[in-house]
């Protein structure tokens, strides 16, 4: 049975607090009460802003994984809080299924399958929401919200970007944050 839940979708932060922060809490304002994290998150520093908002946060790692030990360290912390997955994520958010990994393929790959209700991924900095045709005659969402930290976005003047999914609905809508 699926709830009424929102949801903030990142991706690709590297190092810019800032902008990670700022994300979330437009997203909270919105009414989302978790937060996904398709990776390139880098380092802790980069998610103590983001705590601070007390969202739950749940990420995995990216082709830039940073610190790895120090990201598995503060997760053991926040009693919950944050949720780092290693490689990808298999959640249950809302009543919804949902697959999160850093690289498109890889999510593409997963939306064909059919168990899925939505797939996450990030990589190539551009925010994209669409669906995917599956082996089982369905359709599943998959979403790539660009880059939060706006870094090398193509075709967009490095925008920083994200989503905000309303799992009810089955709704995903790129937001861009303000000119900093």
């Amino acid at each position: 049975m699926t709830s009424d839940m929102k949801i903030c979708i990142v991706s690709d932060s590297h190092d810019r607090s800032d902008s990670l922060a700022a994300a979330i809490l437009a997203a909270q304002t919105c009414g989302a009460q978790a937060v996904i994290h398709c990776g390139d998150l880098i380092g802790v520093n980069t998610l103590r802003a983001s705590l601070e908002l007390g969202m739950p946060i749940h990420a995995v790692h990216g082709n830039n994984v940073g610190d790895v030990a120090a990201l598995y360290r503060m997760m053991e912390k926040t009693g919950g809080l944050f949720t780092y997955h290693g490689q990808e994520a298999m959640l249950e958010l809302g009543g919804r299924r949902i697959f999160v990994t850093h690289m498109p393929h890889h999510g593409q790959a997963f939306a064909c399958t059919g168990d899925y209700d939505l797939v996450c991924h990030g990589h190539s900095h551009s925010a994209h929401v669409g669906e995917q045709a599956d082996v089982r005659g369905g359709r599943c969402w998959l979403v790539n919200p660009g880059s939060v930290a706006g870094l090398d976005a193509p075709g967009v003047d490095a925008v920083p970007t994200w989503i905000l999914g309303d799992l009810a609905q089955m709704t995903f809508e790129i937001r861009k944050l303000p000119e900093a």
